[in-house]
């Protein structure tokens, strides 16, 4: 409650700053935003792992590429293209899903084959996955892809050695950390802003790009703000609120993410799941779409690629 009290407070106190700054005819340059889409099925999702199985799978309606479809159109009615990171096994199913998407200007990047997390597989299991991916979503695409985001934001202190075997099968940058403390995820210590956490590894050569999901910092704590469950938990007025002070008091873009399947309150429900899960995953789904656009409609977005070539072409600050 107190650290509610104070987020309350201080962003009354921001929104001043930010009223006097334009009343003043002092403005800061605007800062354009990376949206993501991380494109997997609601059957997919690491929670579930116990109740449905991969070898299941087939055995769920899918709705992914409907879900997708509506993302399409709402971006598209905004002017927005993003980076959509999607799993192979969706990809094989729904190649006319891809060519949607690079048709509409957005760049296609991996999200691994089967979602399953880094640290349940040995690095050849994983250049293999990653690799297979990559492969897959060129050959439909016909595009370059350069990113991926790891499962659950499965990069962490223990599979770092990911980052090493991403560099080596061809990408350029990663989104797989996300910078707070979770119980399904989460490197507290790692940088908010986009670093590259594996130089020298290689002597004289530069690591790959790692961009972690968004936080903003308050009161010296990382309060995340970068998407998914937080977004549907927190109302739209926080999330517009963090987002101005990483934009204007940070000075730095900021990335956001979401799946398909927050955007469908009618997706079958999964039995025996905990009160936790369940809470969790369908929390405010029916708000998904307009929060978004509240989101859409506020802030300047591109794709990742674009957001962050510099760094990606290792033009960054290490």
């Amino acid at each position: 409650m107190l650290l509610f009290c104070k987020i309350v407070l201080d962003m009354s106190a921001q929104d001043n700053i930010l009223s006097n700054s334009f009343q003043s005819g002092v403005t800061k340059p605007v800062v354009t935003n990376a949206m993501s889409v991380d494109v997997e099925d609601y059957f997919q999702v690491a929670a579930f792992e116990k109740q449905i199985p991969i070898e299941q799978w087939s055995d769920w309606p899918c709705r992914v590429e409907a879900n997708t479809d509506r993302l399409l159109a709402l971006f598209e009615k905004n002017g927005v293209h993003g980076t959509f990171f999607i799993l192979g096994w969706v990809a094989t199913r729904y190649p006319e899903l891809v060519r949607r998407i690079v048709s509409g200007g957005h760049e296609v990047a991996s999200h691994g084959m089967n979602h399953v997390r880094i640290f349940n597989q040995s690095p050849e299991q994983f250049r293999v996955d990653a690799l297979a991916c990559k492969e897959i979503l060129e050959d439909i695409s016909g595009q370059k892809v350069s990113g991926y985001r790891a499962s659950t934001y499965s990069i962490g202190p223990d599979t770092m050695w990911a980052l090493d075997v991403l560099k080596e099968v061809g990408y350029s940058y990663s989104s797989s950390i996300y910078p707070v403390q979770h119980d399904l995820y989460g490197m507290p210590g790692a940088s908010r802003f986009p670093f590259y956490p594996r130089d020298g590894v290689v002597p004289g050569q530069r690591g790959i790009l790692e961009v972690p999901i968004t936080t903003t910092l308050l009161f010296k704590r990382r309060i995340p703000c970068g998407g998914g469950g937080y977004f549907r938990l927190f109302p739209l007025a926080f999330s517009r609120w963090a987002w101005r002070r990483v934009n204007s008091i940070d000075g730095e873009p900021g990335v956001f993410y979401c799946h398909p399947w927050e955007f469908d309150p009618e997706q079958p429900r999964i039995p025996n799941l905990s009160l936790k899960t369940r809470f969790r995953h369908y929390l405010n789904l029916g708000k998904m779409e307009s929060r978004l656009q509240g989101m859409l409609s506020t802030f300047v977005w591109d794709r990742m690629d674009r957001v962050y070539s510099r760094q990606i072409a290792g033009d960054g600050e290490g």
